[in-house]
């Protein structure tokens, strides 16, 4: 039993929906213990030891690599962890492995930061401060406008078949509206994004803690996850 250690955030959901679509089933093939990140159960020493940056998700497999016990903390490398295991959403031809390879990193560090800089700012920040929200905004529409070009020529965010790509960009565009966003600018990624969204295994993975997530509206979530207790010594 595969132990995911998560909160229902685009970065937790990414592993949620690679799990599901490898066709490992929440219950049977793996569990989800839930680490309220505006409580503050990220800093939790037993965490800690598991992903030492206090970010979820984090994953514990113990029939790793050689039958050895394995944790591993960030997204992208719990995706490629997953691909590697199952075989699935990563291609074994070299030249559309980069490819994929190459958009899964174009959301690793662009869509992820930007556009959770474009939620900060825009619903977050306890002053609203009109050059970062124009900033993030502005970002936010260039990286769709980057996708919905790329999708002008291709099925698939990396090419003609679904791969880690997909499932790692698809969450963070759940929050299109809190982004700024009109779908009407991007008519090809909106396609994209609900033929995405209908695939079961994405709305099994979405599902997952949904209930557990209430909005950031008091000062000691607000506190935890970006004021002094985010940059306490540990």
């Amino acid at each position: 039993m595969i132990d995911v250690y998560s909160w229902p955030t685009p970065n937790g959901h990414k592993v949620h929906i690679m799990l599901e679509e490898c066709g490992l089933r929440l219950g049977r093939d793996w569990q989800v213990h839930p680490i309220n990140i505006g409580q503050g159960d990220q800093f939790a020493q037993d965490f800690l030891k598991i992903s030492p940056n206090n970010k979820i998700p984090a994953l514990v497999d113990p029939q790793g690599p050689g039958g050895q016990p394995i944790s591993l903390f960030e997204s992208g490398a719990i995706l490629l962890y997953l691909a590697a295991k199952t075989g699935k959403f990563l291609p074994k031809s070299d030249r559309a492995k980069w490819k994929v390879l190459e958009w899964l990193m174009f959301q690793m560090g662009g869509v992820g930061p930007m556009l959770g800089q474009a939620h900060h700012f825009r619903l977050y920040a306890p002053e609203k401060i009109e050059y970062a929200v124009n900033r993030y905004t502005n970002e936010a529409k260039r990286l769709y406008g980057v996708m919905d070009r790329q999708l002008a020529h291709h099925e698939y965010i990396a090419g003609k078949q679904y791969s880690v790509a997909d499932i790692a960009i698809f969450p963070w565009l759940r929050s299109w509206q809190n982004q700024g966003i009109d779908w009407a600018d991007h008519p090809r990624l909106k396609v994209w994004f609900d033929t995405i969204a209908a695939r079961p295994a994405v709305q099994r993975g979405v599902a997952v803690l949904a209930d557990a997530r209430k909005p950031l509206t008091d000062d000691k979530s607000r506190d935890v996850l970006f004021g002094k207790t985010q940059y306490e010594k540990r």
